[in-house]
């Protein structure tokens, strides 16, 4: 039954990122897979998804947190969960030999 009312945003969410070696092994790059659930009423026809990459020594200190952003694989339809997979890779001179990459952060934004 129909109430008039136009559905609900749609609202995007993401889980805990899952971190394996690149293809390739480069030491700056890896492929990070993010479960996507869309809770909102309307699909998700927009959007990025913004990674925070660690650069790690051998010892776990971690020297920096560089960003970098990718579209987000749409439509996402309301109520649907995903799983996407990107590479992810920053710049090779900003991770010296001895050092390597952690995607640990993910943010989504959606509409």
């Amino acid at each position: 039954m129909d109430s008039g009312r136009p559905p609900a945003p749609a609202r995007l969410d993401a889980g805990t990122p899952r971190r394996s070696a690149d293809d390739e092994a480069r030491r700056w790059c890896e492929k990070v897979t993010v479960p996507l659930t869309n809770s909102g009423g309307s699909p998700v026809t927009t959007g990025t998804v913004t990674f925070g990459t660690h650069v790690i020594d051998l010892l776990g200190i971690d020297w920096a947190t560089l960003t970098s952003s990718q579209p987000l694989p749409v439509p996402i339809e309301a109520g649907a969960a995903v799983e996407a997979t990107w590479t992810v890779c920053v710049d090779a001179w900003r991770v010296p030999w001895g050092m390597h990459v952690e995607t640990r952060d993910v943010k989504v934004e959606g509409n």
